[in-house]
């Protein structure tokens, strides 16, 4: 069995005790100097850094006015959609109460599924951009971005939607609206 070598000079000197202190404040204290991450070198695609451009243009994507008027459209839509759906499942459009024999024309159920499509599609854009709005604006206010967001600003619509039938209609809406909101909220992230 061979030995293990030895220094020229006698024994190895033994190393200098760690003191876990200055350790830390290296690495989480004072002393700790922050780097610069490349992510050429931790193996992701570099990307070049971002014009005043596409800065202006993010700053406006990420606006509560776009954000609100994106939610408008997009409820205006969805809203139209769900409209025509469900005039053309329902058995009393083109119906006159006057002459319930009559055999409605093509014309007349045409045009009360467009004007169910419209409907719907107005109020679904107010409810959208109204949700989306105090979102953003309850994110911002907070600074943070979680699940409470979409709750209180579900509450807060979903009270002033429903306040217009009374305080009750209100507190219902407001629970109502809060809960679904947090239902969704949870289902997507």
């Amino acid at each position: 069995m061979a030995a293990a070598p030895s220094s020229p000079g006698g024994p190895e000197p033994e190393p200098p005790a760690v003191r876990y202190s200055e350790l830390l404040q290296h690495l989480v204290g004072e002393r700790r100097r922050p780097r610069n991450w490349d992510p050429a070198a931790l193996g992701g695609i570099p990307s070049p850094a971002k014009s005043e451009e596409q800065k202006m243009v993010e700053r406006a994507m990420e606006s509560c006015a776009f954000k609100a008027a994106l939610a408008c459209v997009g409820g205006f839509v969805l809203g139209g959609a769900f409209g025509v759906f469900t005039a053309g499942i329902d058995t009393n459009v083109g119906f006159d109460p006057k002459d319930p024999y009559r055999t409605p024309t093509a014309k007349e159920v045409l045009k009360d599924m467009g004007q169910r499509g419209i409907s719907y599609a107005k109020n679904f854009a107010i409810v959208g951009a109204m949700f989306s709005c105090t979102e953003c604006v309850v994110e911002s206010y907070r600074g943070k971005s979680d699940w409470k967001n979409s709750v209180i600003s579900g509450c807060i619509t979903g009270g002033a939607i429903g306040f217009r039938a009374g305080l009750k209609a209100g507190v219902i809406g407001c629970g109502g609206f809060a809960a679904f909101s947090a239902a969704i909220d949870y289902y997507l992230r």
